[in-house]
């Protein structure tokens, strides 16, 4: 399917500007002069991973899954809107740290240290139970007719898109080379292995 290919490959390149992330996360403990680069994560974030890729998630694969009996306010569409809000509110702090007066503080840069890497940790295992089994029921149960609306509407969003997407693309992989992984990464931010729990049913449990 189309429409969900786009989705993981949109995953890929986030979960990168995440590796970058924990680097920056590490730094700027360390260093007033790495506060400078939490701008350009946070534009990332909200223009990018929610802006046009939530956005397609929510407004549009959600929309197809609902109409073929999965419901909004249960199941697993509920857990990744719940998760999506948690996220916005983790970068909704990382911003106002922003609006703090430079430089910071040791204090003040140990807390966005830690927003960021527990936004890391949050949608890295947000990503693995979409890849592993909400795009898997979306494929399972959406009939071909579906399939196609869903990829049509996708195009016509990203060609509405399409300048916004190769900028912020630059600027994630701007990122990705400003901010080369640290061999010390804290363990909270690495992947863990995926399982139906969570909060997250398998696709048995959504159809009973």
């Amino acid at each position: 399917m189309q429409a969900i290919q786009l989705l993981m490959d949109e995953h890929r390149l986030i979960e990168k500007v995440l590796d970058g992330l924990g680097a920056y996360a590490n730094r700027v403990t360390g260093s007033e002069a790495a506060s400078a680069g939490l701008a350009d994560f946070v534009e990332f974030i909200k223009l990018f991973a929610d802006g046009l890729h939530h956005h397609k998630e929510e407004d549009i694969l959600f929309a197809h899954m609902t109409a073929v009996g999965f419901p909004r306010e249960g199941g697993p569409i509920a857990v990744m809107l719940a998760e999506h809000t948690q996220l916005r509110a983790l970068v909704a702090q990382m911003a106002e740290a922003l609006a703090q007066p430079a430089p910071w503080n040791l204090g003040g840069r140990q807390r966005v240290a830690a927003l960021a890497r527990e936004y890391a940790a949050i949608l890295r295992l947000h990503i693995q139970k979409e890849d592993n089994i909400l795009y898997p029921m979306a494929r399972m149960h959406l009939p071909e007719a579906d399939a196609r609306q869903l990829w049509s509407q996708f195009e016509d969003f990203e060609s509405s898109q399409a300048a916004e997407r190769r900028r912020l693309e630059a600027l994630a992989h701007t990122l990705i080379e400003r901010y080369q992984p640290d061999s010390d990464r804290p363990v909270a931010e690495k992947a863990q292995p995926v399982c139906g729990c969570g909060g997250l049913p398998t696709n048995r449990e959504v159809h009973k």
